[in-house]
């Protein structure tokens, strides 16, 4: 007894020890350089034209990215595990492909097909539409990278309640959509939910793909991720512990606001 007592806390050390190892100590290694300068300091750099425009971008390029690719991750879940058709093996390795690929080698891609040299690049020039170096190739780029999250997470949960609620909706004589809006979707809700802060974070933090994308134009192009790396080359270490910072706090803030709407959900 006691030498599984003492493996268990054993366990329970190395886990945690691994985790404050790579998550806690570099975070708070992060936030204590950000404010060690002061909070006037901090204040400043994150107010900056470059760092407002920086922080806007990021969120404009997430609030489209997140809710096309739930709407994708929902659809894309029901036809893996509740349609019959062909090629679902075909979908699900599409479907992981950004979890296999670099997100350089997304970018590099995308710029193959809608770069002016590009498959695309002339047509689209000819009718006055810029995807490569501008905001709509770097919303494709978030896009494709956070593509698996919300199928990955809606998947498992539809495979446990299984269809036969649905099909006593159906039975009752309610239609596809209504047995969705009012059997499906809730049922599914945590698992949507959890996909979209998984898809937040990524759609945040993405450096990779966008950066290939982007052209790094200052005040136009340029994300909060791509503002921490240009500041770090340019040898401004607080500005860029700041950036760094602002982009964790929305990540937590996104993270807290489904933990609440979760402790909401349970007391009803």
């Amino acid at each position: 007894m006691i030498t599984s007592r003492a493996s268990r806390y054993g366990i329970r050390f190395f886990a945690l020890g691994y985790l404050a190892l790579l998550l806690v100590v570099p975070i708070g290694v992060v936030l204590y350089r950000t404010f060690e300068p002061g909070v006037d300091a901090v204040w400043a750099s994150i107010t900056t034209p470059a760092a407002v425009s920086a922080f806007w971008l990021t969120i404009e390029i997430t609030a489209i990215a997140v809710p096309l690719n739930t709407i994708f991750g929902i659809v894309a879940a029901l036809a893996l595990v509740r349609s019959r058709v062909r090629g679902k093996r075909i979908l699900e390795a599409l479907i992981d492909l950004p979890f296999a690929i670099s997100p350089v080698v997304i970018g590099l891609a995308l710029f193959l097909l809608y770069g002016r040299q590009g498959w695309l690049g002339p047509t689209l020039t000819d009718a006055g539409i810029q995807i490569i170096f501008s905001v709509p190739g770097m919303v494709l780029a978030t896009i494709f990278v956070c593509l698996p999250f919300v199928v990955r997470e809606v998947v498992p949960v539809l495979r446990e309640i299984g269809d036969e609620q649905e099909q006593a909706a159906a039975t009752l004589g309610a239609s596809r959509w209504q047995t969705f809006l009012r059997v499906t979707l809730p049922a599914i809700r945590w698992g949507v939910a959890y996909g979209v802060v998984l898809s937040v974070a990524r759609a945040i933090g993405e450096f990779g793909a966008v950066s290939v994308v982007s052209g790094k134009i200052s005040g136009e192009t340029i994300t909060l991720p791509l503002l921490v790396e240009n500041r770090f080359s340019n040898f401004d270490l607080a500005g860029a512990y700041a950036a760094s910072a602002l982009m964790a706090v929305i990540a937590l803030a996104t993270l807290l606001a489904l933990t609440l709407l979760q402790r909401k959900g349970d007391a009803r």
